[in-house]
């Protein structure tokens, strides 16, 4: 489907809908990384989270609108970040949680598949056009395929949870000040909020991919499903975008006071 082929008011709206989501995403992780109160490094985490949620969302824009078709060449540009996010969740929770913890080595297991994820995508922009025309989704591919849409969604599951594990234990743990509280109260809301989105976006992925699998029938092809699913992940972008908004515009005045909770 070419880019500028016509199209129905609402798939208009539907790219309205999803470039408002990644603008809003790459402003407010923008801002992150000159936030001045807070944990700092807590702050790059959220920013850069923003930043890479924003640019994959942008990388399914691109698909939608059938950018690659038209200019091949930028087929495979390194703008998708799903094996990434769920890391960078976790630590701005851990660092925020706990921010006098220090990066190990160990830590360093935690982004061995996003940064390979990185690195195929490009080893394969880099290709010569010819080569690259035959590069697409393999299904035992862990960075571009079913394999890696099953890490990804596993993951951020098991990211989600070790994360609440974080914050149910800080809470149950020493006397916390007022701004210690609504800190643990606020990345709670997070993560609780995270899961049911994401929730919601599993259940299209799956749908999606058994009904492929057992009936042969492509769900992307169908145009409300497929802009449903592109707006079910749109929503975690929304979702995070405004929570960073919030922490950015009033978190010094939610977390700026130090008596006990």
């Amino acid at each position: 489907m070419s880019w500028d082929a016509p199209h129905s008011l609402l798939y208009y709206l539907l790219l309205l809908t999803l470039g408002g989501g990644v603008l809003l995403s790459f402003c407010i992780g923008g801002l992150f990384f000159l936030k001045r109160t807070g944990v700092k490094r807590a702050n790059m985490f959220y920013g850069l989270l923003l930043i890479c949620i924003g640019a994959t969302l942008l990388h399914n824009i691109i698909y939608v609108v059938g950018f690659y078709d038209d200019y091949p060449r930028w087929k495979f540009f390194p703008i998708y970040f799903t094996l990434l996010v769920p890391t960078l969740l976790f630590y701005h929770v851990k660092l925020s949680l706990y921010p006098k913890y220090r990066l190990r080595l160990s830590d360093a297991k935690h982004f061995l598949l996003p940064l390979s994820q990185w690195l195929f995508f490009w080893s394969i922009f880099l290709r010569p056009l010819a080569d690259k025309l035959d590069a697409g989704r393999q299904f035992y591919n862990p960075f571009y395929g079913g394999l890696e849409q099953a890490i990804y969604l596993v993951s951020f599951f098991a990211y989600i949870y070790f994360s609440y594990r974080y914050v149910y234990h800080r809470r149950s743990g020493k006397r916390l000040t007022i701004a210690e509280g609504r800190k643990v109260w606020y990345l709670s809301k997070l993560l609780k909020g995270l899961f049911l989105l994401f929730g919601i976006h599993t259940a299209f992925v799956l749908t999606d991919f058994f009904v492929y699998q057992f009936f042969y029938i492509n769900l992307r092809s169908v145009r409300v499903y497929a802009g449903l699913g592109a707006l079910s992940f749109a929503a975690l972008v929304y979702f995070l975008s405004i929570y960073g908004f919030q922490v950015l515009f009033w978190g010094r005045r939610l977390f700026g006071n130090q008596r006990k909770w």
